[in-house]
């Protein structure tokens, strides 16, 4: 029988992308201009590529998922405030490597008010900023720089001619990054989607779990599943961990065989239309835990649901931070992992020897998004409605001496995707079961 098919999500419309657009330009002055340049095909081997995937700002602001693109936004120009330089037309290129928008293409289809293929930038670029005063670009973006500097070349050659000067320019990830830090309802759709996919692949890993597996084979069952459902792929590198690869926090090899008796980490989601699943589940590659396994991962699962459950808006992820690093330094103490008075280790900070990461980070078009977590050196950002996050505590113990042989090498972590609400929390992952019970349960019934 072949797997269920999930249904898909609207994709985001011209209308959202044009309005994100406007948003932006509300906010640059209006003597300003923006380039954002779009992602290139990157050379793998001689004459073959690696798989495309769009810059994620540029993807943000136009929907378009073509190489070699630019963006340029002209705050107040009649002639339309969104300009796109695209790839040229070429049904030669076409026929071999598929068809492309052109500048017909990326106006009728995208919404952008004016578009020219890329044989014209030389020409029409520095017109359309020629009398800017100001430029807001990705500064970390070689293109966008190099773009910047032209543009003041043609500036001060200009001055003779009395047009304004160039004053400089700015970075424009700010801007964008504020606004991408809160999701619309339909980018929530595409990330429960995402989180559904990646959830499949979860429970079908789960179910397929067995000693003498090696560690890729999960991997195989993982990404088969995402691209049954017409993800893109993984949405960042698939971790599959057995045993003391489970400590390795980005462990990534997947080469090992699975061994009965210890328990196996699978850190791994899937993107769909560029949006990012983000799991982690870690359970016993026999399909039962040992005492001791159980006892290290129900610390964890207790700090994870006490975090989740704290997610609302106006708390801070700082505050869920320390309140699972509080969680787990006191379950460390109860096993014997740790000694001594709870504050003082959580104040010496002994409990990093077995929790080194922090609980959360921002989801979206990145797996770690992009936004600010402090509004200033002293203030965390307080959460608000629409801001989507993970909340994976973790504890990796490690095969020294002085730990009890019972729990040498065992890595445990579990992590969840959840959208803040205007009321409280939406878990995006909870189709994958976390609790001991559900776990053995699913396992035994494969």
């Amino acid at each position: 029988m072949l797997p269920e098919t999930l249904p898909r999500p609207a994709a985001i419309t011209p209308a959202e992308y044009r309005q994100r657009r406007e948003a932006l330009i509300a906010q640059l002055p209006v003597n300003a201009a923006l380039v954002v340049p779009s992602a290139a095909l990157v050379t793998r081997s001689h004459d073959s590529e690696y798989t495309f995937r769009q810059q994620s700002d540029f993807y943000y602001l136009t929907g378009i998922q073509e190489p070699d693109a630019l963006l340029v936004v002209l705050p107040g120009r009649e002639a339309g405030q969104s300009v796109v330089f695209c790839q040229d037309r070429d049904a030669t290129m076409e026929a071999w490597t598929g068809r492309r928008l052109g500048a017909q293409g990326v106006e009728a289809q995208h919404g952008i008010d004016q578009a020219f293929e890329n044989a014209q930038r030389e020409e029409q670029l520095p017109g359309l900023l020629a009398g800017r005063e100001l430029l807001y670009l990705p500064l970390d973006n070689p293109e966008a720089l190099s773009i910047a500097e032209e543009a003041l070349a043609h500036a001060q050659a200009g001055l003779r001619h009395g047009k304004p000067a160039l004053k400089g320019w700015l970075d424009s990830r700010p801007l964008v990054h504020e606004m991408r830090l809160i999701k619309s309802p339909a980018e929530i759709a595409l990330l429960r989607h995402a989180a559904a996919i990646s959830a499949q692949a979860h429970i079908r890993a789960m179910r397929s779990c067995r000693a003498g597996l090696s560690e890729y084979q999960l991997q195989a069952e993982l990404e088969h599943e995402f691209a049954w459902q017409g993800a893109s792929g993984p949405a960042y590198s698939t971790i599959v961990g057995g045993g003391e690869n489970a400590c390795v926090l980005h462990y990534i090899e997947n080469s090992d065989m699975l061994k009965a008796d210890t328990l196996v980490l699978i850190d791994a989601g899937a993107e769909f239309d560029l949006y990012a699943g983000d799991i982690t589940r870690t359970f016993p590659v026999s399909g039962k835990f040992n005492d001791a396994q159980r006892a290290l991962y129900q610390v964890v699962l207790a700090a994870q649901e006490r975090a989740v459950h704290a997610i609302k808006p106006g708390t801070t992820l700082a505050d869920i931070h320390q309140g699972v690093v509080r969680d787990l330094t006191a379950g460390l103490i109860a096993l014997g992992l740790l000694e001594g008075d709870e504050q003082a280790r959580i104040d010496d900070e002994s409990y990093r020897r077995f929790y080194l990461h922090s609980t959360s980070h921002w989801l979206g078009l990145d797996v770690h998004d992009v936004g600010t977590y402090r509004l200033n050196e002293e203030t965390p950002r307080p959460l608000e409605s629409g801001m989507v996050v993970t909340v994976e505590p973790g504890l990796y113990i490690p095969c020294d001496d002085d730990i009890p042989v019972a729990y040498r090498g065992i890595g445990i972590r579990i992590e969840d995707d959840v959208v803040v609400t205007q009321d409280g929390h939406e878990v995006l992952t909870s189709a994958v079961p976390k609790q001991i019970a559900d776990i053995e349960q699913l396992m035994a019934n494969k």
